[in-house]
Parts: C-alpha cells; sequence; structure tokens
C-alpha cells in the first residue's frame, strides 16, 4: 500500500523490535517519521549494522524512546554507545541473519529501501542485503522507502511488491561515500600487501584508504577475483582493465561477490542491473565453508592495535567499544584454510598521536577479535611478517622488527 511516511510508521509501537537497512540504504525518510513519533514511543530496540548518515535515534534527547542495538558500530552511534545510552551486540557477521531467522531476535518492523518494481513486481534491496535480507524475511512488518536511486542489483535481495505492508514513494540520492587521499604510508602498506597478492588470488578487503593503496598497486595483476563482505569504487579502474575478471574463482567464477557496497554514484550506477555483481547475503558470502572453496583468498583486515603475541584487538579502544567484530574472524579462518590463502592484518605502526600500535599487552578491557592461534600475516609501512608456526618469543621479535623503530627497543625489552 503506498502511503504517506507518517501513516506507513504507523504500525511501529512501543516495546517494538524495528531494523533499519544497511549502509547507504538507509530509508531516510523512514526513520524520520519514526524519530518524529519519539514523544509516543517507549523502549523501541534499533537493530542495524553499520549505516551512513545521520541517526536521530541515537540522540540523546530521545532516550527512553529509542535503545540502540547495533551489531556494528559507525560513527553516528559511537556516542550513543560509548556513554551507555544503546548496547552492541558482538556477532560474527556470517551469524548474524540467523539471529533473525531463528527467532533470538524477533523483528516487528523492518525499515527499508528499495528499487522500484520491475514489470514483474520485484523490487530489489540495492546496495544492502548482508543482513537486510534475514530482516526482511524474518519480520512481521516491511516497511518500503521505493527509491529510483537505489540500484537493481542481481544476487540475494529480491523481493516482491506484495510482501511490503507499507510503501512510500520517495527519490534520494544515496549517500556517497568519496575516497581520502592516501598517505605516504598508507601508500608503503598497500606496496608491502599487494607484493604479497598472486595472479589468481580472490580478494577481501574492506573500505578505506589501505584496502584503496592495495587496488592501485595491483594494475599488473592478472585474473584477480572478489569475494568480499562490502566492496568500494578502489575494484572499478581493475574490473575495467580487465584485472578483476573473477576466472579463477572456483565459487561464482566470472563475478564479483560482495553483502554490501559503500561509494560513489558511479559505483551504484555500475551495480544497477549488472549481472558481474552479485550481492548475496552474510550467512553465504562470510560463510568459511564457502570462502574456503576459492583460491589464494587473500583477506585484507584492519586492527586498532595487536600485542607481542598475536592478539588482535580491532573493536574497542581499551574498553569503549570502537566498530564491532564483524567479518574479520570469517575471513581470517577462511583464507587460512583456503589453498594458497593468506590473511593479512594491516596497520600503521602508530596511531595519529605516535603511539605505537604494536604493544606489549592490549590495552585493559580491549576484545580480541583475531585471536594469536589465528594470526597468520601482518603488514605495516615497516614490511610484511607472517607469525603461523611461530613461538611466542619468535612473534615478539618479528612483531617489533616492523614497528615505528623509535618504538622497537621498547618492545625487545619489554618481551625480554
Amino acid at each position: 500500500m503506498i502511503t504517506t511516511p507518517e501513516e506507513a510508521v504507523k504500525c511501529i509501537n512501543s516495546n517494538n523490535r524495528v531494523f533499519i537497512h544497511s549502509a547507504v540504504a538507509v530509508p531516510i525518510k523512514l526513520v524520520q517519521a519514526m524519530t518524529d513519533r519519539y514523544s509516543e514511543l517507549k523502549n523501541v530496540r534499533i537493530y542495524s549494522m553499520h549505516t551512513e548518515g545521520e541517526a536521530p535515534y541515537a540522540d540523546k534527547k530521545m532516550e527512553g524512546s529509542f535503545i540502540v542495538n547495533p551489531f556494528f558500530i559507525g560513527q553516528n552511534i559511537r556516542e550513543n554507545i560509548q556513554s551507555g545510552r544503546g548496547s552492541y551486540i558482538p556477532i560474527f557477521l556470517s551469524e548474524a541473519p540467523s539471529l533473525f531467522r531463528n527467532g533470538s531476535i524477533p523483528l516487528d518492523v523492518a525499515l527499508i529501501s528499495v528499487s522500484p518494481p520491475d514489470k514483474h513486481g520485484f523490487c530489489s534491496l540495492g546496495t544492502s542485503v548482508d543482513i537486510s535480507l534475514a530482516a526482511v524475511q524474518s519480520a512481521k512488518f516491511i516497511v518500503a522507502q521505493i527509491n529510483k536511486y537505489v540500484p537493481r542489483s542481481h544476487g540475494d535481495g529480491f523481493i516482491h511488491i506484495s510482501k511490503i505492508h507499507f510503501a512510500i514513494e520517495e527519490d534520494i540520492p544515496l549517500p556517497e561515500i568519496n575516497s581520502h587521499p592516501i598517505s605516504a604510508i598508507e601508500k608503503e602498506i598497500g606496496k608491502n600487501i599487494s607484493n604479497l597478492i598472486e595472479n589468481g588470488a580472490t580478494l577481501q578487503m574492506g573500505i578505506g584508504a589501505i584496502p584503496n593503496a592495495v587496488l592501485s598497486c595491483l594494475t599488473n595483476h592478472k585474473d584477480l577475483g572478489i569475494h568480499s563482505e562490502m566492496f568500494s569504487d578502489g575494484i572499478l579502474p581493475l574490473i575495467e582493465s580487465g584485472v578483476i575478471n573473477g576466472s579463477n574463482k572456483e565459487k561464482h567464477r566470472n563475478s564479483v561477490v560482495g553483502s554490501f557496497a559503500i561509494g560513489s554514484k558511479k559505483l551504484y550506477d555500475f551495480i544497477d542491473d549488472n549481472p558481474f555483481i552479485k550481492m548475496l547475503d552474510f550467512s553465504y558470502v562470510n560463510n568459511v565453508e564457502v570462502i574456503r572453496k576459492n583460491p589464494k583468498v587473500t583477506a585484507i583486515n584492519s586492527a586498532i592495535e595487536i600485542d607481542l603475541s598475536g592478539q588482535v584487538c580491532a573493536d574497542s579502544i581499551g574498553g569503549k567499544m570502537f566498530s564491532g567484530v564483524g567479518g574479520q574472524m570469517d575471513f581470517i579462518r577462511g583464507a587460512s584454510l583456503s589453498e594458497g590463502g593468506k590473511p593479512i592484518i594491516a596497520l600503521a605502526s602508530t596511531t595519529k598521536n605516535g603511539e605505537s600500535k604494536i604493544v606489549p599487552f592490549l590495552k585493559s578491557g580491549a576484545g580480541v577479535v583475531t585471536t594469536r592461534a589465528h594470526v597468520h600475516w601482518v603488514v605495516t609501512e615497516y614490511g610484511a611478517i607472517n607469525l603461523y608456526g611461530k613461538s611466542i618469543d619468535e612473534r615478539s621479535k618479528l612483531l617489533a622488527s616492523i614497528a615505528h623503530p623509535k618504538h622497537r627497543e621498547w618492545l625487545l625489552k619489554t618481551a625480554f
């Protein structure tokens, strides 16, 4: 039923559980209409992955009306979580869809963005299938913002118009996340990682300067594939030049596989009605058994800090939650089991304040995302080392060797 935003969100009641579509697919008008009702709503739990743009339900004045329970913490809700008004749900992304499907988190309402229906009545979830498909399949009410700017992506994310309970028609361009300039340090990290990537490898990487730096160094590679929970504009030049063609993959050969995409209008236009791009569910894309079947899976993930035994903290700064577990462990494990695979943790050697990110001990309260038993390659601007099969003593020396020179003596003394 096509209606107004105000009417569409009347199905949301106090004590409901509401899902908000991920990343750049946030249905802005529906979120605004929901939060406009904050004075009459109490204890509405908001579930989401990372979302772009404003998150008015996380504002302090909404306390008591909305409780934010994300599976990943973005900048727009970080203050809410760190102040204790909301609370993060730790989960591997591969398992997150099952929370909805098996009823661990019963959903009342899913707020989504979709493309206009095709001649058969099918809309698309566009840039974000991830956990959003599971939310659509599980929620009692599906409320959609039909938006011509949402690309019609191939893959899992189709929903028939008849399955949507309430819909509005609002054409709003998707948020564009432009790449930041690559620093000298990031260029060096990119070069060090690119030297580890073999022809015919299947890549997983996220958004940001380091992944873009890596991709910019791969112009002379051949027959690369993409099987990644997310991708951005950095892959486009390599697809256009034929470097990324997916010809060596075992799963979805000759195509790019992802769960969500963040980038520019050029990226969204490239996804639109493009059979080369497959947008699939997290429970498949991040499944270790699926990942490992591709050859030479090279998984590039980041860290906040790593200790001298190889424990990787990637979700918190001490006891303060910063982001989330995400898909790091899914792909670290999948890459390690792939034939010729390389799991990589990439990080600058120091923080902006000059503190070492390679440390004797993780900060008090820090969470371990990748355990010392799972870690393989670690890369900084000073080199690449492989900790797999190495003792604690050996690891300490190797990690100190790629730390910033001013911290190496301190790290070795502390290790001793």
